[in-house]
């Protein structure tokens, strides 16, 4: 019979426990004897590790310390009990005792948190590949703010411990930096998989496999709760896009004061969906209370709506893209891809915060902040007139470097902006129809619909105040302007702590 791994991680919490852990240590430690690294050749590797990172002054002083104090995480004896009677704090975290299997959290709260839950695959293992993908795709400076968790939901302990060492041979610098994370919720504190409701005609092994990985998420949530201001729901068959954190912030930035619960990076299943941290607790709890009625990307879309957003707000491009052939279900194929995946995403503008309003009869909901927002949306007018002007008003001045304007969709292509200026103005004013700048200077005309000028800020002697599209011919055609895209020179605002 295979011991319980938590005797090497946890706390002895009643008599005996000491005999039982000599017992099991020879074959059940972190990296066993028969290993062909031999624990005296890790301590070598990892003091190693550790000098040259003290020497370039990678880790922070307080991460230093961290990094000489045990492994073992202080312990809760009590269980978490799944009556789910009494949720009135839902703010609060769950009562779970986590494994650490590599790695221990620092004390510095990090811009993102990313979090990937894995489970044994019968076929294929993207899980190495994932990690490798976050961390290659970011910048020195982008690393400094991304935790990386992942948790190993399997029950087999021996497949746990053979990935555990493989992540810590390849990722020890970033273990040791404080930005990889290997935990695992001990299988005690689950709720019974047996005996299931059978929604939706699922069979029962579907079942069980779903209502457990709604678990795995609860679990590796609220773990995550304190780590960060934001965090990242992956799948462990992802590949990212270059330097997405950057992107991540343009568009963070992009919608201060908006509310939202849930933006989405991706349109397949749980990748790129991006939450407050403030908000985990309560997801965890949700997911564990319905953790038998539907797959969690289902809950997670219920989740959104019961907090008070009621659309999807997805950006484009997509910041990750699925590379897994092979489901962990079963092992069955899925080679779903996201054709909006972009491998270099740093060309996200930044937009900044603007208003925006038309003298164009807007048709339905279509309404001019559609147009400079970064989700999949657009503005639609009905046939505007010459002289007629759509403006955008910064609540301060910015200095652009490049503005592109595209009008029309593919499946509406003559709803093209035919004949129009770009201007961009100074000294905004309040007038009857908004606020407006009282002096323009044109930038040029539309072509086929579009508009592109670079290097703004070198063609003209001031910091912008709004940016402007006037109609100089009417048309029979009604207008969408589908995407208004502004870059700055100063770089993306840092998180404001």
């Amino acid at each position: 019979m295979t011991e319980d791994l938590s005797y090497l991680w946890l706390p002895a919490a009643r008599a005996g426990i000491w005999r039982r852990m000599w017992k099991s240590a020879d074959k059940m430690r972190f990296f066993r004897k028969r290993s062909m690294f031999p624990f005296l050749g890790f301590l070598i590797t990892f003091l190693l590790f550790f000098n040259l990172y003290l020497d370039d002054g990678y880790v922070l002083e307080t991460e230093k310390r961290q990094l000489g104090e045990s492994l073992i995480h202080p312990a809760n004896s009590e269980r978490y009990v799944h009556t789910f009677k009494d949720l009135s704090n839902f703010s609060g975290t769950i009562n779970v005792t986590y494994r650490y299997l590599a790695g221990i959290p620092l004390p510095r709260k990090k811009y993102l948190t990313i979090g990937l839950s894995s489970v044994k695959r019968k076929r294929g293992n993207y899980l190495l590949e994932t990690i490798k993908s976050i961390f290659d795709q970011s910048s020195y400076e982008e690393l400094k703010e991304i935790m990386v968790v992942v948790h190993l939901a399997d029950f087999d302990l021996a497949w746990c411990e053979n990935l555990v060492q493989e992540i810590t041979r390849k990722f020890a610098h970033h273990i040791i930096a404080g930005r990889l994370l290997v935990i695992q919720a001990p299988e005690e504190f689950y709720p019974s998989l047996d005996g299931l409701k059978r929604n939706y005609n699922d069979p029962e092994d579907r079942v069980r496999f779903r209502s457990k990985q709604n678990v795995d998420y609860a679990f590796l949530l609220n773990f995550c709760t304190n780590l960060s201001h934001f965090y990242m729901m992956l799948e462990d068959d992802v590949r990212c896009s270059r330097n997405f954190l950057t992107a991540l912030k343009k568009v963070i930035t992009s919608r201060e004061g908006s509310y939202w619960v849930m933006l989405e990076f991706s349109k397949l299943g749980y990748i790129g969906k991006l939450y407050h941290a403030k908000d985990l607790p309560r997801l965890a709890h949700f997911l564990l209370m319905f953790y038998q009625e539907m797959p969690c990307d289902w809950l997670l879309i219920h989740f959104r709506g019961l907090l008070a957003q009621k659309d999807v707000i997805r950006f484009k491009p997509s910041l990750f893209q699925h590379m897994g052939y092979y489901s962990s279900y079963k092992g069955a194929e899925n080679k779903l891809k996201d054709d909006d995946f972009e491998e270099d995403s740093i060309d996200i503008p930044d937009n900044p915060p603007a208003s925006l309003h038309t003298n164009i009869n807007v048709f339905e909901n279509y309404d001019a902040t559609k147009a400079y927002s970064t989700v999949d949306e657009y503005f639609w007018g009905k046939p505007p007139s010459t002289g007629d002007f759509f403006v955008i008003v910064f609540g301060k001045s910015a200095k652009i470097s490049r503005i592109k304007i595209v009008t029309g969709t593919e499946d509406r292509q003559n709803d093209i902006l035919h004949h129009g200026a770009l201007e961009v103005g100074q000294k905004s004013v309040d007038t009857k129809q908004g606020r407006q700048c009282s002096s323009y200077i044109t930038l040029g005309e539309f072509k086929g619909g579009r508009i592109e000028v670079t290097n703004v800020d070198h063609a003209i002697g001031f910091d912008i105040e709004c940016v402007r599209i006037v109609v100089t011919a009417s048309q029979k055609e009604w207008l969408i302007i589908r995407t208004i895209s502004l870059w700055t020179t100063q770089p993306v605002s840092p998180f404001r702590k």
